[in-house]
């Protein structure tokens, strides 16, 4: 019997109109009213990912920047957090000003940016003080370059992974895959080394006395790889990569065929007939 589900956001839960359908949020409330805990698993900072969890009627828990964070927002209890060191972080600043693209710091509670643009969201909060000191006075759990030109943040890469004690998380589908054309924006989700979505589920299993293998996660991209090998069944979308695909137990439809609802519906009619 699944105790936990923990679900990517954007290529898995979400279509790509970047909406959570009505059939997959019926599925996940139905999940949750049968004990079965519903986690979104993103590398949206935690604010982003809470919005998105309560919209979807998920559990009230998220594990968000790929991993470094672990909250409970019923509760507002943190869990766990992994955040980044402070020479990485000036670092990654350095060189995202030295090529004019925008830098992004996940707060734990907020998300500051070097600059405004079309792709801000409304919560994002301006950098206003000197770098040094506005990192020395925070917690940092993932740093992300930004920018509106594919090419440039495509010729950052190798500058970036020289820094040591910091990894690319996650980036734009189009640097990893030809058949992705670019985005408006094109960017890299910067974290520390030890951070992953696995590390979060880690966390967050041995928290509530959860055994892994009682445990499911759902995603489509890289990132997701570290969550696929931390629990008991692993379920990759339909559009995920070839690559992705070979490293999960089972392939689901896609998300724009809700294939996060097909495969927790097929839970709950199996979970249905063992009780």
């Amino acid at each position: 019997m699944y105790k936990a589900v923990f679900i990517d956001i954007d290529g898995t839960l979400r279509n790509d109109e970047r909406k959570t359908s009505l059939r997959t949020k019926e599925a996940i409330k139905k999940c949750v009213e049968n004990n079965i805990l519903i986690v979104i698993c993103s590398g949206r900072p935690k604010h982003s990912a809470e919005e998105i969890s309560i919209e979807a009627n998920a559990s009230p828990y998220i594990i968000a920047s790929n991993g470094a964070e672990v909250y409970d927002y019923k509760e507002n209890k943190v869990v766990f957090l992994n955040p980044m060191k402070k020479e990485a972080c000036k670092k990654i600043y350095d060189i995202a000003i030295k090529n004019d693209c925008k830098f992004i710091m996940n707060l734990e509670n907020k998300r500051v940016i070097t600059r405004k643009d079309s792709a801000s969201s409304i919560d994002d909060v301006l950098l206003t003080e000197p770098i040094d000191d506005f990192i020395e006075k925070h917690d940092i759990m993932q740093c992300l370059i930004q920018d509106f030109n594919f090419e440039k943040i495509k010729s950052l890469k190798t500058e970036i992974e020289e820094i040591e004690g910091i990894e690319i998380k996650n980036q734009s589908k189009a640097l990893t895959n030809p058949d992705f054309k670019p985005l408006e924006t094109t960017y890299y989700d910067i974290a520390d080394i030890k951070t992953s979505k696995g590390l979060g589920v880690e966390k967050f299993c041995k928290y509530y006395n959860i055994d892994p293998k009682e445990t499911i996660a759902i995603g489509d991209d890289f990132n997701d790889i570290s969550m696929f090998q931390k629990v008991g069944l692993s379920v990759v979308m339909g559009n995920a990569n070839k690559y992705v695909k070979q490293k999960a137990d089972i392939v689901t439809k896609t998300n724009n065929e809700d294939g996060v609802a097909y495969i927790l519906e097929k839970l709950l009619e199996k979970q249905k007939n063992i009780n």
